[in-house]
């Protein structure tokens, strides 16, 4: 009758240390982990978008084109 008791202690004892600790961790691990995966996929596009815009050439030299080359001379003749 002992032993009975000391069984089903030991199996309530295994199945709270199971279902409430080892499943819990876990889980609580994997979201950890898949956080952190997330986190550092965003660093790593913010910091390629970073690089594309210091190899991207400004604007501002583009626009600086000078204006005298659309007017052409023209001479009267009499």
């Amino acid at each position: 009758m002992f032993k009975i008791l000391l069984y089903g202690f030991l199996l309530y004892l295994l199945y709270k240390f199971i279902f409430e600790l080892l499943i819990p961790v876990s889980k609580a691990t994997v979201e950890v982990k898949q956080k952190l995966r997330e986190m550092q996929e965003q660093q790593n596009a913010q910091q390629r978008q970073y690089e594309q815009q210091q190899h991207t050439p400004s604007p501002t030299a583009a626009t600086t084109k000078r204006k005298d080359d659309d007017y052409i001379e023209f001479e009267e003749v009499k």
